[in-house]
């Protein structure tokens, strides 16, 4: 997602990176300035019907 914004013109305020709490992150401004935070974490599961299982 960070390199399709990035190819898009965003600028990129904090690359992608593992964070402490165990997933990744990384924040892009998109033209008109507003940042955006693109998060995922490998230890949830996003069942079919859009409800999030952590653990």
């Amino acid at each position: 997602m960070i390199e399709q914004a990035r190819g898009a013109g965003a600028r990129i305020a904090r690359e992608p990176g593992e964070t402490f709490w165990g997933g990744y992150s990384g924040v892009f401004h998109d033209p008109e300035g507003h940042p955006w935070e693109v998060a995922h974490n490998p230890h949830w599961t996003i069942r079919d019907d859009g409800t999030v299982s952590l653990g």
